[in-house]
């Protein structure tokens, strides 16, 4: 359902992302893992149709997101980092405002706002403007305006960022449960996160995936020869990444 072959993005010849090639199936859940300034979000950019890149393909559900953008995005639900939106609308009016973008109208529109705000819970902050919310909350309806069309494909940018303890377990319980229909990837620096909800883990470090790795069926995971027993990622990800970073 995601497909990226040799995806380059260089910035005044900088490669900000450096041939990364990575296939993401109905069902699975990708952790993205990297250092900062890995490259990581400028990976999901391209895949959601944001940047474009400099050579390589990115296809979603078989579309290239260059060739035919607008039915690539059709079945991608995209959470960027910082979850920006209008700070003067409120949660209900942005949300009002996504669906109308997305083309939705009469029951379907009314079931997909009443599903989208109740998984996220935020009816208690339709009324309020959108810069008066606290950084969870504001997390919180970024996320729902990615589910809100109930897409196919989600591309989700640290969508924990700002949550407290309650609020992630009420959030990686929604990704669980939107799995099995979904091909989902997930940026995050929390580890127990990847732990808790990814199917696939990758790496990505100075633009360039260093390891692919599965969950162990006793616990723990598997890159290559290396293997992390359970709550031990983190060794993992900085043997991998800490003789690439600057």
């Amino acid at each position: 359902m995601i497909e990226i072959e040799a995806l380059v993005k260089r910035f005044d010849g900088f490669a900000a992302v450096d041939g990364v090639s990575l296939t993401v199936g109905r069902g699975a859940v990708l952790g993205f893992l990297g250092p900062n300034g890995a490259g990581k979000s400028t990976t999901m950019k391209m895949i959601a149709g944001f940047l474009a890149p400099t050579s390589g393909t990115a296809r979603v559900c078989g579309i290239d997101v260059t060739a035919d953008p607008l039915e690539a995005k059709r079945r991608i639900g995209y959470l960027p980092e910082g979850a920006p939106a209008y700070p003067d609308m409120t949660a209900g009016d942005f949300l009002e405002f996504i669906a109308d973008v997305r083309g939705l109208k009469g029951a379907e529109r009314r079931k997909c706002l009443a599903d989208a705000i109740e998984r996220v819970e935020i009816g208690p902050v339709l009324e309020q403007s959108i810069e008066t919310l606290s950084k969870g909350f504001k997390r919180r309806v970024g996320l729902a305006q990615a589910i809100l069309h109930d897409p196919p494909v989600l591309i989700l940018d640290e969508p924990t960022d700002g949550l407290d303890p309650n609020q992630k377990h009420h959030v990686r319980q929604l990704i669980r449960a939107m799995a099995p229909a979904k091909a989902i990837v997930i940026s995050t620096h929390i580890l127990e996160e990847v732990e808790a909800i990814c199917t696939r883990a990758a790496i990505i470090a100075r633009g360039r995936v260093v390891a692919d790795g599965e969950p162990l069926a006793g616990g723990g995971w598997r890159f290559g020869n290396l293997r992390a027993e359970p709550g031990r990622l983190e060794g993992v990800f900085r043997a991998l990444t800490a003789e690439t970073q600057a």
